[in-house]
């Protein structure tokens, strides 16, 4: 059984993971999509065999993801200092994974880094359940001060 891909197969393959990205915000799918529409607009000039399709498809999505966080990532982190980086973190939301008890604190994830993390402890002044939605109002060192959004 002779499996071909056709230019579009992976057009329409790359569109796919592009937009997944939007439902699953983990920022990883986003790079295997690009290298997909790389594949297909490569295969649309120059036809070439499933293996080096698929080469080029692995290759190109590892291009994509080490441009981003060893070259792009690393610019914008430069880029901020601590205040404004501070600042720019304040109203960013993120859900909560463990509740906070009387000894302790909640802990929070975040889809994204909020000044190079991607999980903090929390404190919150009305009463939040497993998987909560929450947004920053304050910033004290390694804590956040969070409200519930509605």
């Amino acid at each position: 059984m002779d499996i071909e891909l056709l230019y579009w197969h992976w057009l329409v393959l790359g569109l796919l993971l592009v937009v997944g990205e939007i439902f699953i915000p983990s920022f990883t799918i986003l790079w295997f999509g690009l290298g997909a529409l790389v594949v297909g607009l490569v295969q649309l000039l120059i036809p070439m065999p499933l293996t080096v399709q698929v080469l080029l498809w692995t290759g190109s999505s590892v291009a994509f993801t080490l441009i981003w966080f060893k070259i792009i990532k690393a610019k914008m982190a430069q880029g901020k200092t601590g205040e404004q980086a501070h600042n720019d973190a304040i109203g960013a939301s993120g859900l909560v994974i463990k509740l906070p008890t009387q000894s302790t604190q909640g802990r929070m994830r975040f889809s994204t880094p909020v000044m190079d993390s991607d999980e903090w402890e929390f404190s919150c002044d009305t009463d939040v359940e497993l998987g909560d939605r929450l947004h920053i109002k304050e910033i004290f060192g390694e804590f956040l001060v969070v409200t519930k959004l509605n």
